[in-house]
């Protein structure tokens, strides 16, 4: 693919710039994929949204939005997503383990993040469409509708970012490239 433009405060449209600035002050720095979807004003605030809507107003701790996250990620083979959530994750102070589970597509620590993970992939892989079983292992491992939802939630955010790198073929920023991601297709 051919790279698209990185856009800033004084080459973005005007309607992308208080986004621009948003971004900026959430992360004392403008991530690549803010400065991608910067071009279409209406993406990067509905991304903004979702983030901020999936980091802070769902269910999930810090250990189930990694997982939902980085199992789309991966699953997307996202170039730029994976480290970016990698760094996010130790942010948050998420378990290594986790991460590298997650990363390396190995069993997770606990059998309820691994069915949150194998009932994300399942949302992911049949476009929406879990069977019943995939549903009532779900449930059986402790969570119900509102993480189902909510599992739909990061979805969405996901598909943005996954899809925008893909397009893009937005460069890994510096502070996440000492985590950087071979799909396991590829190695």
């Amino acid at each position: 693919m051919t790279a698209f433009a990185k856009l800033d405060e004084t080459t973005a449209p005007a309607a992308a710039v208080p986004l621009i600035q948003k971004s900026q002050a959430a992360f004392g720095r403008l991530p690549g994929l803010h400065a991608v979807m910067a071009r279409a004003p209406a993406l990067l605030e509905g991304y903004q949204v979702l983030h901020r809507l999936f980091a802070e107003n769902t269910s999930f701790d810090a250990d189930e939005k990694t997982v939902v996250w980085q199992a789309i990620n991966v699953y997307h083979e996202c170039h730029y997503c994976v480290p970016a959530h990698t760094g996010i994750a130790k942010a948050m102070k998420v378990d290594d383990a986790i991460s590298d589970a997650l990363r390396d597509e190995t069993p997770l620590p606990t059998p309820k993040l691994e069915a949150l993970r194998t009932f994300t992939l399942a949302m992911a892989e049949s476009r929406g469409n879990p069977t019943e079983a995939e549903l009532e292992a779900f449930y059986a491992a402790g969570y119900g509708e509102e993480q189902v939802l909510e599992v739909v939630l990061g979805l969405a955010q996901k598909l943005m970012s996954n899809y925008t790198n893909h397009l893009a073929d937005t460069p890994v920023d510096a502070p996440m490239q000492k985590f950087a991601w071979t799909p396991k297709s590829k190695r």
